[in-house]
């Protein structure tokens, strides 16, 4: 339905990168969700009062907040899309990520509510009632529901949202809840069991935990979470094609929501080179990378004595000393002598790896250690940098 809709209400629905194709989309799930989810109201309320199942009636409410979220998931768009402003040069793009937080927070809200009323039912037992038209109900819930979840899930990856993704999770979770519920009525039925309580204190906890997680999703985009392995091997494969960039390092990325990324770079380029075909380039560089990402860039350049042989040996050495002691992953950059009377200064950054354990201040010793081995006129003058993007 949503596809359908999309063709028929969103202009140039396929170009999802346009901010008002994106908000078109967000819009349409938002309002969709918060009509199916007051008709599943309406009907499982109606259920409930045939069944007088405590599940089945938290459920019903659990729907009605359900278009609160679909609320806050439109609001969440709509704040998002909004042009960036003297008070927020970076945008509003990270409205989307607290929209998928409240969301978050309602599932665990669901998930607290629903383990009360089932621990209360399991003081104050009742048999459930049902009958055919109980059993359609819900059986159709469950299908708008999955219907609803698959659709926001798809929207969340068509639109790498995180407001989608959570609700998304609500949606599933609801799946699961109903189809509890549907299956508790069916054993009280053929069985006379009656085990409502039961069910609905092992789903509050499934529900709970899910939520959690949710948030968890939501929280680490705006914490500053790892960026995309595929993103950062996007952004390296367009500079290295550039004849002019011998190598990179010091990538940071700047996430201020869907489609507002933000990066710096240092590219490494010969020293030999004309000063105005380098800027050339560089400046061509950081607009592919709007043009192809979507995302602004600065890039700085770091002239390199690329054929110098003295250089190019001691670094070589240095390299190789530094990954036998260290990590096979450690890399070495803006590597530059200094030549003096009595010694060679040998000035360096050392890049490495998150999941190496030795400290700063050893690497540092370590350093110095295998500038000594090669040349005992040979010190090392090193900053030791962290990588948490690859």
């Amino acid at each position: 339905m949503i596809g359908l809709l999309a063709k028929l209400f969103i202009k140039d629905h396929n170009n999802t990168d346009d901010p008002k194709v994106r908000l078109a989309y967000g819009t349409l799930a938002g309002v969709l969700g918060i009509v199916l989810n007051a008709v599943l109201f309406g009907v499982k309320y109606l259920a409930g009062v045939l069944t007088g199942s405590i599940a089945v009636m938290a459920d019903a409410f659990n729907n009605l907040s359900d278009s609160g979220s679909s609320v806050i998931t439109l609001l969440g768009f709509r704040l998002s899309a909004k042009k960036p402003d003297p008070d927020h040069p970076y945008g509003h793009g990270r409205y989307e990520y607290l929209a998928g937080l409240a969301v978050s927070l309602m599932i665990m809200l669901m998930g607290f509510e629903l383990f009360s009323s089932s621990v209360e039912k399991l003081f104050a037992p009742s048999m459930l009632k049902s009958d055919i038209l109980s059993f359609i109900i819900l059986g159709v819930s469950i299908a708008v529901k999955l219907y609803m979840a698959l659709y926001s899930a798809t929207l969340s990856k068509k639109l790498d949202s995180a407001a989608m993704k959570a609700t998304a999770k609500d949606s599933l979770c609801d799946v699961i809840v109903t189809s509890a519920v549907l299956l508790c009525m069916l054993i009280a039925k053929l069985f006379g069991i009656d085990l409502d309580a039961y069910f609905g204190i092992a789903l509050s906890v499934f529900v709970f935990c899910g939520g959690i997680k949710a948030a968890k999703e939501t929280l680490d985009p705006l914490l500053g979470q790892k960026p995309d392995v595929d993103f950062v091997k996007s952004i390296e494969s367009i500079v290295k094609s550039c004849d002019e960039v011998i190598g990179i390092h010091d990538l940071l990325i700047h996430d201020y929501g869907p489609g507002r990324k933000m990066i710096s770079l240092h590219a490494e380029v010969s020293s030999k080179s004309d000063l105005l075909k380098l800027h050339d380039a560089i400046d061509t560089l950081e607009k592919e990378l709007q043009e192809t990402l979507g995302c602004e860039a600065v890039i700085h350049m770091d002239p390199v004595a690329d054929d110098d042989e003295k250089t190019a040996r001691l670094k070589a050495l240095m390299l190789q000393g530094l990954r036998d002691k260290l990590s096979a992953e450690v890399s070495l950059h803006d590597f530059r002598i200094v030549d003096g009377p009595t010694h060679t200064n040998m000035v360096f950054d050392i890049l490495i790896p998150s999941s190496c354990t030795v400290s700063d201040k050893q690497v540092i010793i370590t350093a110095k250690h295998v500038a000594a081995s090669l040349d005992g006129t040979c010190y090392a003058v090193v900053n030791v940098d962290r990588d948490y993007v690859h």
